[in-house]
């Protein structure tokens, strides 16, 4: 469905206002998928991004500033993300033996269980909703970038 259909639009400025708009509009249903796939394992979209920060440490627990800047959403509070997370058992945390004043934060094997589970489900989930080709998607990602440059 084009944009001016899906938010009853006729027209637009010029292309860059339908182009942000656009962005905008993809980014927020994008989100709402996300979010009916993460509602029934009970994990926000933000406690999903540290699990796939954490997974792509390999085992090595990091520090929540490494959380903190790695984060997509930049708003969010980390700390409390962490701190909801403890409590499911999907992280721990433990004091670092080089630096007694910093906490280092890793998986469980129950938060790896349920982010393998999780980026299963969102990958089959992806290729059946597949909409646009490889090449395509590489040129949208080269277009991204641009605008954020």
């Amino acid at each position: 469905m084009n944009i001016e259909k899906a938010i009853k639009q006729e027209r637009f400025k010029d292309e860059f206002e339908k182009a942000d708009i656009n962005i905008l509009f993809t980014s927020n249903w994008m989100h709402n998928q996300l979010h009916g796939l993460l509602k029934p394992h009970d994990i926000s979209q933000q406690q999903f991004n540290i699990l796939r920060i954490l997974r792509g440490q390999k085992g090595k627990p990091a520090p929540l500033k490494l959380l903190t800047e790695r984060m997509m959403d930049k708003m969010s509070n980390t700390s409390r993300l962490v701190d909801k997370m403890l409590k499911k058992g999907l992280l721990e945390r433990s004091i670092c033996p080089d630096n007694r004043r910093q906490v280092e934060i890793s998986l469980t094997k129950k938060g790896l269980t349920a982010c393998n589970e999780i980026s299963t489900l969102i990958e089959k989930t992806r290729k059946n909703a597949q909409k646009i080709s490889e090449k395509e998607a590489a040129e949208l990602n080269r277009i991204l970038d641009k605008i954020r440059s």
